[in-house]
């Protein structure tokens, strides 16, 4: 059994049927969840490339050290919400699932002429399942009525973050940012007689995590001619361990009396590995954009002791992201839609999760864009990831997906003292 023997045995799914926000997918039943892309919409609508973006428009959680790249008076603030759309099926079963969330909560600000400061918020992983499935044996089902075998678990973990970045010289910038982790996840399973005559038997457990981690950013920028711009850039996030506890819990209810079988906790140290990150892109002044990003980071020896599942084994997990933006005439005083920024992008995931030696992956085309609102740099922008992941292959689902980032971009100027009172 991976998923379950029958998954997701029930044809729609709504969120009022589980309290999970930030996904729906069997898969988070794994490790620490379904870990959640840092993207904004206008680096989702590139495929989810910005390790070598720089642009003054738009704040790129991407790479940190992309901040430098603004007006020194300048405060900046990105604040988007996301929409996931799966439709999931197996071999015998379909459903379908929405849900809905905050993406990201991003400010920047100057400190002086050649530093900046980034502070925000966003989830790290989301976990948010449902499997149901009855028993089959004819003997167990005349001797205790109809069975029923329920697992579902909801929960996250988020990361909040501070870092600042410097320009060296006016062709390299570096970053460094601490993270911290927090958050929760609870997973159930029960076994239950809806015939009545025997008590509903539930076991679970509950993780509250809590951790710290560094990420280190670069990019180094150069001009092989004076239309064209090229940047390098890469981060790479230290290795940090999940501390906090997990609580065992089993016992027996029904509609009138609850009895408590056992109640445990235990410390837990979950390790989450190192991630390294590079990228480059290239620009043609305020025309286009187009990059290319790979990510890579060996999950083979995080340790998931409390997670892990029958059949699972964490691997390497690996992202290959390629994406592009254009803009008709930034300048234009007649028509906005000659001032819309408009990109599309494609990305491959070799996720951290397998399962009986078969690799859960995914694969997505996106779309977006930017439309200018007022004045300066404000905008409103979306994108629209769609694609896969999994297979029908073996107990395993395949999801089709379209999931959705909006998003508003603030930009405002600080500091300025005025010529006349």
């Amino acid at each position: 059994m991976i998923l379950a023997v029958a998954v997701l045995g029930c044809q729609y799914v709504s969120a009022q049927d589980l309290d999970a926000l930030g996904t729906f997918t069997p898969y988070s039943l794994y490790g620490i969840g379904d870990i959640h892309s840092p993207n904004t919409a206008t680096s989702l609508g590139m495929g989810g490339i910005g390790l070598g973006v720089r642009d003054p428009r738009y704040i790129n959680i991407k790479n940190i050290a992309s901040i430098t790249e603004r007006d020194t008076l300048s405060f900046m603030l990105d604040i988007g919400v996301y929409s996931k759309n799966i439709y999931l099926k197996d071999k015998n079963t379909k459903s379908a699932f929405n849900t809905a969330n905050i993406n990201n909560f991003v400010i920047t600000m100057p400190i002086k002429d050649k530093h900046s400061l980034i502070l925000g918020l966003m989830p790290y992983s989301n976990m948010g399942y449902k499997m149901q499935t009855e028993e089959t044996d004819a003997s167990l089902i005349y001797r205790y009525g109809l069975i029923q075998y329920r697992k579902y678990g909801n929960g996250n973990i988020n990361q909040a973050f501070l870092g600042g970045a410097f320009k060296i010289n006016k062709y390299a910038s570096v970053g460094i940012e601490g993270i911290y982790y927090f958050g929760n996840q609870t997973n159930h399973s029960d076994i239950a007689f809806p015939g009545g005559g025997f008590r509903t038997f539930e076991t679970g457990w509950k993780f509250t995590p809590h951790g710290f981690s560094v990420e280190g950013a670069a990019q180094g920028t150069f001009s092989p001619s004076e239309d064209y711009q090229v940047t390098l850039g890469a981060t790479y996030r230290m290795k940090n361990k999940l501390h906090g506890s997990i609580t065992r819990y089993a016992y027996v209810y029904d509609s009138e009396l609850s009895d408590t079988v056992s109640v445990s906790s235990v410390k837990s140290n979950i390790k989450i590995p190192g991630k390294l990150s590079v990228g480059v892109a290239v620009k043609k002044g305020d025309k286009w954009m187009a990059g290319i990003d790979y990510e890579r980071q060996d999950w083979t020896k995080a340790s998931f002791s409390a997670t892990a599942g029958v059949g699972y084994m964490a691997q390497t997990a690996q992202s290959l992201r390629v994406g592009m933006e254009f803009v008709p005439n930034r300048y234009d005083i007649r028509y906005r839609y000659k001032r819309m920024t408009y990109r599309a992008g494609f990305h491959y995931d070799k996720t951290y999760v397998s399962l009986d030696g078969k690799s859960i992956n995914q694969i997505g085309f996106t779309l977006g864009t930017s439309i200018p609102v007022y004045r300066l740099n404000n905008s409103f922008n979306i994108a629209v990831d769609f694609g896969q992941r999994g297979s029908k292959t073996g107990n395993l689902v395949r999801e089709n997906y379209i999931n959705f980032i909006f998003s508003l971009s603030l930009h405002d100027l600080w500091f300025i003292k005025p010529k006349y009172q």
